[in-house]
């Protein structure tokens, strides 16, 4: 079964080289340069694919791999649009060689010879996601950008108006390929001054082994509040082929405390008070829940000591908790910070116009800020990337969170003169900004 698969799957590369080849052939028919850099870029690829398979770690993937599937994406993607233009033609080269036979105004061969113009479009299109995707593979994958976002809230805590926590997400040490523009992605995290840091989840792809050159890179984001963590899915080690049970619980030993050396508080299923002034708020840290994924997480654990009227935030790695758990909760949990769905890498945002990634087809909530039954959800779209080494349309992100009292909430319980002064107390660090 596994051969007859293998081979169906051979026979579909060959058959959209073979159609990529035609356009190409029909556009340079006497420049035999271009065909032949066309077939030994494609072998090329193939030749580097059995590579990898033969020499494939499970334990240790290595960077190979993401190089793999990055020219297997700027191989297949283009030619399945020129297969899908040269296919149509032949359906129609067919029909008018059959009407031509049967109505014996057939001058030549029975099917007529391809038009230029398709080919030169098929190749124009094909182009496009070429171009996007090395892109997305050069630059994309480090063109870290800043969101920002003011969320209000009737029960905030007064000393609380103001602040300002920067979450990160999905950093997946084991894919990165450049110090200095890594370097670069962390000193934007600590420019934007936030009070407090929150990382939610994915620290490496497999094993704790991967975070270990970027430890010092990671130890220099600093926060006067505290750095907070949880873990991701792939934090566990559930992806790889362990050599044993204690070879993979000693793994998920060190990556924990590869967060403490970063300076970072693991929560587990746990909560700690953030405390300012007279006042605090509960910061609530979840293991891994996913919908088809490990479900790990307990939120009533984390949960069981902390008062009802309290004002929550929780880390949880996955947005599907927020939909199946979250909302829901007996407690209230003001905003739930998650990532995950690193909006699958690849999609189209431009603000007011669209928004779309395949990762809404799994996630409903896939990136940004959403907001339900009162309670607020934001997804990050990770720092780092996985698998495919590159970001097309979907950037690496760094959120920042201004949390703020409702005014008109501040001018029923205070006074208008005395709101006034509680919302200028504190100017915000980082303006208004939202999706």
């Amino acid at each position: 079964m596994v051969f007859i698969r293998i081979l169906f799957f051979l026979l579909f590369l060959g058959l959209i080289d073979w159609y990529s080849y035609q356009a190409f052939k029909t556009l340079f028919p006497n420049q035999n340069w271009v065909k032949i850099g066309f077939w030994v870029f494609s072998i090329g690829i193939y030749l580097f694919a059995i590579f990898v398979f033969l020499t494939f770690d499970r334990i240790n993937v290595g960077l190979n791999f993401g190089r793999l599937i990055s020219l297997l994406v700027l191989s297949i993607l283009p030619k399945l649009i020129i297969l899908v233009f040269l296919f149509g033609e032949d359906i129609t080269r067919i029909a008018r060689g059959v009407f031509q036979s049967i109505s014996g105004t057939n001058n030549g061969d029975f099917l007529p010879e391809r038009r230029k113009f398709i080919s030169q479009t098929a190749l124009l299109l094909s182009a496009i996601p070429f171009l996007g995707t090395l892109h997305g593979v050069l630059i994309g994958k480090y063109r870290y950008r800043v969101m920002k976002h003011t969320l209000e809230f009737d029960d905030l805590p007064e000393e609380f108006d103001g602040f300002t926590i920067t979450q990160i997400s999905d950093i997946h040490s084991g894919s990165f390929d450049n110090k200095e523009k890594l370097e670069y992605g962390v000193d934007l995290i600590n420019q934007q001054e936030s009070d407090m840091i929150l990382f939610t989840g994915d620290l490496v792809n497999n094993h704790a082994g991967e975070m270990e050159p970027w430890i010092g890179t990671f130890k220099k984001l600093k926060a006067p509040m505290g750095k907070y963590s949880i873990l991701g899915n792939h934090d566990y080690g559930d992806y790889v082929a362990w050599p044993s049970r204690e070879a993979k619980v000693k793994n998920l030993q060190r990556l924990c405390q590869i967060q403490e050396e970063l300076g970072f508080k693991l929560l587990r299923n746990e909560s700690v008070k953030i405390q300012k002034g007279n006042s605090s708020i509960d910061l609530i840290g979840v293991e891994n829940w996913g919908k088809g994924f490990a479900q790990y997480g307990d939120l009533n654990k984390a949960t069981a000591n902390l008062e009802e009227k309290s004002f929550k935030i929780l880390m949880s790695h996955d947005p599907s908790h927020f939909d199946e758990v979250v909302k829901k909760f007996s407690q209230l949990i003001h905003l739930t910070l998650s990532g995950h769905t690193h909006g699958m890498q690849f999609g189209i945002e431009i603000p007011g116009f669209i928004r779309w990634s395949p990762a809404s087809l799994r996630y409903p909530k896939w990136a940004g800020l959403y907001e339900e039954l009162g309670r607020y959800l934001h997804v990050n779209r990770g720092f780092g990337f996985l698998a495919f080494p590159g970001r097309v349309g979907i950037w690496p992100e760094i959120t920042v969170l201004e949390l703020r009292r409702k005014k008109e909430y501040i001018n029923k319980t205070y006074g208008k003169s005395n709101s006034t002064l509680s919302l200028n107390r504190k100017k915000s660090k980082t303006g208004l900004s939202s999706l």
